[in-house]
């Protein structure tokens, strides 16, 4: 009954409104809104209402068409980026130094014994191919050669290569004793799966980036079976790489690094990282208040063959993140002095739905393999982390220059005879390198330090004495100079000005703007404001009510024909349905069309009809639609 009675109250008031008719609804609404294409169209004559209903209809679709293009440029969460410049004290960054060389010869060469015979053969082979053919493969380990060989690609006929072993066996059909040197054929790295059935070639425009590249490999294989423990001590250790140490005017040394072991450099050693203390900050720009250090890299014991380069390898990034050095480092010469100056630029993208960022990493779906160092998230881990992820997945085994997850091992040729050719098919990948940077995200707010770099030789000829007598007897106690200027590296590390960048984004479309241009187009074109709109909204509600109204008219009235149908003539009165209900032997007179002569014949007397039953036909009830009354809701 209460939904009824709230039914009848708002058909009540679509009575007193537009009325109940589609048609009359139009008329009503285009006599009473504020928007003026619709009045015109009602009051002016019939040539001038097809005038303005096409005009009207043309910027109502302009308008239409101009708010979904600003929606569609709000949609398409674009940023726009804003400059500032900001002065203030500011925390020293971390400083992460590295040796070039990742190990001491002398502690490594019983390792790389048989690597470097082999070494020394390949190069008398591409040196000299007349001289040491016949005796080049004499008293070497073929195990590590028969895994992943060098070999000479003849190219005379590009239609037909011919493969040659650097060591005499020959492939693809070629004559016995044929030799090729390294100028008139390119050095190719052999790289087999499946016990030698599928084999592949990587090729190389110089003989020195092959032998390089083969070297490497083959020293991981070695040094992946090598516990970490062992490979930290082989290393160069803080109190030899580190010979002075002063930040500002305090005085520090070794002891104020921390140590972590990179593959690729060894170990490395942090200042300022922030992992157990306060970062600290730069008391005033200027080198008089930078790190300043002196370095002795030892290029005497560097490996030969694993390294040629030779010089000290720097990172400065923010506290408490892995430092990627070998990607965004920068080397400093050895017998110069390099100052660096720092300026800060301050990143802050927005998340969400504007790019894709994240904070902390939660949301990638990518293990990072460096959380184990207690860092922060960096795009750079998350891709190297996917990497070694598709390297187990793919390869069985994970590769030495990437933390390993618990449970797996390390490649070697030993255990994964295939590792060289499924993480040189795996590394060359497009699709698994696109696969990893749409799955890793940038992080949202990062500090970026921009260098300024320059050198000079030092210590100069007229002080490179006393200098070098001085620091041998303070690391080594020594009064014979044990330093030289091919291995001491001095570094003046400070900022250039406390004046810092923020490089901000933000929302180049807001809610402001949409708003304000929807608004303008909709006044512009139509004359409307967002009244017109409530309006226009007000019809449609209207409309739903005339519907609703509609489909139970029509209902009411299917159902009436539905029960006048259970009769064979018209439907019985009150005063016989009461008849019936107190007389069980009352039968109604059902009238015909005519006399039916069969049922009262000429010699008959019809039958004298008793007193009628009282007339209650005063008592039948008429179907009202809707009874009105002056106060609302009330039906009778």
């Amino acid at each position: 009954m209460h939904i009824k009675k709230y039914l009848l109250k708002c058909l009540h008031r679509l009575q007193k409104g537009p009325g109940y008719t589609y048609k009359e609804l139009l008329v009503w609404y285009c006599n009473n809104t504020n928007t003026h294409g619709p009045k015109r169209i009602i009051c002016e004559g019939p040539k001038k209402k097809a005038m303005w209903f096409l005009i009207t209809l043309l910027f109502t679709s302009l308008v239409c068409w101009e708010w979904g293009v600003f929606i569609k440029t709000y949609l398409s969460w674009e940023v726009s980026v804003s400059l500032s410049i900001g002065f203030k004290t500011m925390d020293f960054p971390a400083v992460t130094i590295c040796n070039a060389s990742p190990f001491q010869y002398s502690k490594v060469k019983h390792l790389l014994k048989d690597l470097d015979e082999l070494m020394e053969a390949v190069l008398e082979r591409i040196l000299a191919p007349e001289q040491s053919y016949g005796n080049a493969s004499k008293a070497l380990n073929s195990t590590i050669w028969n895994y992943t060989p060098l070999v000479l690609i003849d190219e005379q006929n590009p239609h037909h290569p011919v493969v040659l072993d650097l060591f005499g066996d020959n492939h693809n059909g070629s004559a016995p004793g044929r030799t090729c040197t390294a100028q008139a054929c390119k050095v190719a790295m052999r790289l087999c799966s499946l016990n030698g059935t599928v084999c592949t070639f990587r090729n190389f425009t110089s003989a020195t980036r092959a032998v390089t590249e083969w070297y490497l490999l083959q020293a991981t294989n070695i040094f992946s079976q090598v516990p970490n423990q062992e490979l930290v001590e082989m290393g160069y250790p803080a109190e030899r790489l580190i010979l002075a140490c002063l930040f500002g005017p305090e005085p520090c040394s070794y002891r104020n690094f921390t140590s972590i072991f990179h593959p690729d450099y060894g170990n490395c050693y942090i200042f300022n990282w922030g992992m157990t203390e306060k970062a600290l900050p730069s008391a005033n720009p200027g080198a008089e208040f930078g790190l300043k250090l002196i370095l002795d890299i030892g290029q005497d014991d560097y490996v030969p063959f694993l390294t040629s380069t030779a010089g000290a390898r720097l990172m400065l990034h923010e506290q408490r993140s892995y430092p990627f050095i070998k990607d965004e480092g920068i080397y400093a010469m050895s017998g110069t002095e390099t100052s660096i100056g720092v300026l800060v630029d301050k990143l802050e993208r927005k998340g969400e739905p504007y790019s894709q960022c994240t904070m902390n990493g939660s949301d990638v779906p990518v293990r990072n393999l460096y959380s184990d160092y207690n860092t922060t998230y960096s795009i750079q881990a998350c891709i190297r982390s996917c990497f070694q992820d598709h390297m187990i997945r793919n390869c069985s085994c994970g590769h030495y220059l990437y933390p390993l997850p618990r449970g797996q091992r390390y490649c070697n040729n030993r255990e994964f005879p295939d590792w060289a050719y499924c993480y040189s098919h795996l590394r060359m990948s497009v699709a698994q390198r696109e696969t990893c940077i749409n799955m890793c995200k940038e992080s949202c707010n990062d500090t970026q330090y921009k260098m300024t770099i320059s050198m000079a030789d030092w210590p100069s000829e007229a002080s490179e004495d006393w200098i070098f007598h001085v620091l041998s007897q303070e690391r080594d106690q020594s009064t014979n100079i044990t330093l030289s200027r091919k291995g001491i590296v001095k570094l003046n590390i400070y900022f250039q000005e406390f004046n810092y960048r923020t490089i901000e984004e933000s929302a180049a479309n807001n809610i402001v703007w949409l708003l304000s241009n929807l608004g303008g187009q909709f006044g512009f074109w139509m004359g409307g404001s967002v009244l017109c709109l409530i309006e226009f909204g007000e019809i449609l509600i209207d409309f739903v009510w005339i519907t609703i109204i509609k489909l139970v008219a029509f209902a009411k009235s299917l159902r009436q024909r539905r029960a006048q149908a259970c009769y064979a003539g018209p439907p019985p009165t009150v005063a016989e349905l009461v008849e019936a209900h107190t007389n069980f032997s009352f039968e109604p007179d059902v009238a015909g069309p005519g006399p039916d002569p069969g049922t009262y014949p000429d010699e008959q007397t019809l039958p004298i009809p008793g007193t009628p039953p009282p007339n209650y036909d005063s008592l039948r009830l008429q179907p009202l639609d809707v009874i009105e009354s002056d106060s609302e809701g009330d039906a009778v």
